[in-house]
């Protein structure tokens, strides 16, 4: 893989993609002393950078009809592309598959045949369709290419960025970016980022050799990079070309997304959000640095944004809970709602339970759900009700 055929790629598939932005963030580099941008990948066609990918291997193969097997960006990517390209696709996809994903490759016009329990199982089946072209999700030199053009871009607009995080899993998108980013840009450095649940580009980049690690867990919030193998052709590209690979746990790409919603108004799935994880738990090793986070794709399903939000909102200390024991008299509420408002809290939600257990009869037990600016300000609310001589369970 050399930059000319990144370039080759670029020129081919420009037509047919977006130039994602490359966005500056005032919030993310006061909060970590580093200068940050985010290549918005999020905002590609699709939702994703893998429509690159599929692009240029549909240009550069010349098939008729194609076929490929994923869960999710891949599938889209392909599915997209093909239909943009007047080219016949058929996707195959686990019997797992969520309704959701298996649609929006419907819509972008692919024929959609569900097959295996697993994605190995749906990989193997796509190969064996006959009259059709397969196409891998990483481990392919024209794939690589395209993944390659979201690096171009980077280097082109800005000059000599000290470091790029890009999220891995089975690692075409860091050898695409690698390639160009180096080759016009040599002294930066690549760093990939794992999820804790999948890591066998880390432990393959450690080992020097490749080595396949099964997902710890079924299912984690970066499922964009659940990958159990590295690829042949992407590890020789990562060896050369890349610098250093981490890993970073459920919990914290989880309060990555968060945080790219709340301050950047950016929708990120969780591998996505893997780069601003490992700067969030390692921020003074970019202390002073100018850097780039790749922001891989925004496809992540809506109903678990609700819970990323809550969790956030929870562990950030901005919403509470708490129980209190009152005299079941009337104006005792009253009194308690008016201490949460003149703190300017907001209730989200109240339970009363009348006589609870183990209290004489003429107490009631309120349990109240609010909405603080932080901890300390929770903290501060309840102080006032003590002092108002209510008994706090």
């Amino acid at each position: 893989m050399t930059l000319p055929e990144i370039e080759k790629a670029s020129s081919s598939i420009r037509p047919y993609i977006s130039g994602t932005p490359l966005l500056f963030s005032n919030f993310l580099s006061r909060t970590f002393g580093a200068e940050v941008w985010l290549k918005c990948e999020n905002l590609q066609k699709t939702g994703s950078f893998k429509v690159r990918g599929s692009f240029n291997k549909i240009l550069r193969s010349g098939a008729a009809k194609v076929t490929a097997a994923s869960m999710g960006n891949h599938a889209q990517g392909v599915a997209y592309a093909a239909a943009t390209l007047g080219v016949k696709a058929r996707i195959i996809m686990p019997e797992t598959v969520s309704a959701v994903k298996e649609e929006a490759t419907r819509h972008y016009g692919a024929e959609v045949v569900l097959h295996g329990k697993t994605l190995s199982e749906a990989v193997d089946f796509a190969k064996r369709q006959r009259g059709y072209a397969f196409i891998h999700p990483f481990d392919d030199e024209d794939v690589i290419a395209g993944q390659g053009t979201a690096g171009l871009e980077i280097a082109h607009e800005l000059e000599r960025p000290d470091a790029v995080l890009v999220p891995v899993g089975g690692g075409g998108l860091i050898s695409g970016i690698a390639v160009a980013v180096k080759g016009l840009s040599p002294k930066t450095k690549i760093i990939g980022v794992q999820s804790d649940a999948a890591l066998s580009a880390l432990e393959s980049f450690r080992a020097g050799r490749i080595v396949k690690r099964k997902p710890s867990a079924s299912y984690a919030l970066a499922d964009g990079i659940l990958v159990g193998c590295v690829g042949n052709k992407t590890f020789r590209i990562m060896r050369e070309h890349v610098d250093a690979m981490a890993s970073v746990p459920d919990d914290s790409i989880a309060d990555a997304v968060f945080l790219l919603m709340e301050r950047k108004k950016l929708v990120a799935e969780g591998a996505g959000a893997a780069p601003l994880s490992f700067l969030m738990r390692e921020p003074k090793r970019f202390r002073g640095k100018r850097i780039v986070l790749v922001v891989s794709g925004g496809n992540i399903d809506f109903s678990l944004v609700d819970r990323v939000v809550r969790r956030a909102l929870i562990s950030g200390g901005r919403v509470n809970s708490f129980r209190v024991v009152i005299d079941d008299l009337p104006g005792s509420l009253n009194r308690l709602t008016g201490i949460i408002a003149r703190n300017r809290a907001n209730i989200l939600n109240v339970v009363h339970e009348r006589n609870p257990q183990g209290y004489p009869l003429h107490k009631t037990a309120v349990e109240f759900t609010i909405e603080t600016k932080n901890r300390k300000h929770f903290e501060i609310i309840l102080a006032d009700i003590k002092k108002e001589g209510v008994l706090q369970c």
